[in-house]
């Protein structure tokens, strides 16, 4: 068996299907000889890993997952926390305040104001409730890139002030049922970004998002990209709130120079930014497609690429 993705999940499923989140275990046979190896020093390797490929990694201390806080099977974080514990691994559960079934979400405004009034208190209950009865230790990273205004997210829409309201309001109701989970803010780290800031007292960590494809760096930068160059003006900008920093999606994928070097990058990277304490890896196809002519960028690392 293998755990759905959560773009497979969309690709399958009719407007009029009930969407569930199913996480299962992976064949260990296939998994075995795929490792990464850790971070330098005291940064942490975790990893979203839909296939399963790095299961046998024993360097990987984080399980990111992803789930919507409605038409979800909540009781599936079981199995992922069953997952996570087998393997010494924490969890990171980015929960999204929509559906992802086609069809059945609400106008980005609508969705706001439900919130903000308790009309979608019940499915952050669920969602924490599940999540606070787990045995690992979990951080929830709730409507994440909110500054990244590409139409991918409602919530992207919304003003910093009305986000800041609605992530305060998710983060007090589920403190009541998850309350010895962390929280995590993480926008995609644009210029901004600082009027989205929820303030210390609901902000355990901060998670960033890079994402580069080299042909986009040669199309736009005129060269391509190290990953320090694609991290650092976004780690700039959040080091200001004094909070321990993730990069909490990371992709990337070029040529074989290329990526060796971010590969090595990936290990090496918390040598020149002091305040980062984790690396998730996203190894996955972008279920989103990028402007054209770039599509849906493959992230997926191959199998004994980094040693």
């Amino acid at each position: 068996m293998r755990r759905w993705s959560k773009h497979m999940w969309l690709a399958a499923l009719s407007g009029s299907a009930v969407l569930a989140l199913t996480l299962a275990l992976v064949i260990p046979g296939e998994t075995q000889s795929t490792t990464l190896g850790s971070p330098a020093g005291k940064v942490k390797f975790g990893i979203y890993d839909p296939d399963g490929v790095f299961a046998g990694d024993k360097n990987v201390r984080i399980e990111h997952i992803y789930i919507p806080w409605r038409d979800a099977d909540l009781g599936s974080l079981a199995k992922a926390d069953g997952y996570a514990r087998e393997r010494h691994r924490e969890l990171l559960i980015s929960v999204e305040p929509w559906s992802w079934a086609p069809g059945a979400n609400a106008p980005a405004d609508q969705l706001l104001g439900g919130i903000l009034a308790g009309a979608y208190d019940g499915s952050a209950q669920g969602v924490c409730a599940a999540a606070g009865a787990l045995e690992s230790p979990v951080t929830i990273r709730w409507a994440h890139e909110m500054d990244l205004h590409n139409g991918r997210f409602p919530w992207s829409s919304w003003s910093g002030s009305d986000y800041v309201a609605a992530y305060r309001h998710f983060v007090t109701e589920c403190r009541k049922y998850a309350p010895n989970a962390r929280f995590m803010w993480s926008p995609r780290g644009e210029v901004g970004l600082a009027a989205y800031y929820p303030g210390d007292l609901y902000v355990d960590e901060i998670g960033l998002t890079v994402l580069d494809l080299q042909r986009y760096d040669m199309d736009h930068y005129g060269h391509a990209r190290s990953f320090e160059e694609a991290l650092r003006p976004a780690y700039q900008r959040v080091a200001r709130f004094g909070k321990p920093i993730v990069v909490a999606e990371l992709g990337f994928n070029g040529d074989e120079e290329f990526s060796a070097q971010w590969s090595r990058d990936m290990r090496t990277i918390g040598d020149r930014f002091i305040g980062l304490t984790a690396v998730v890896y996203f190894n996955e196809v972008d279920p989103f497609a990028w402007p054209a002519p770039y599509g849906r960028p493959d992230w997926r690392l191959q199998r004994g690429l980094v040693n």
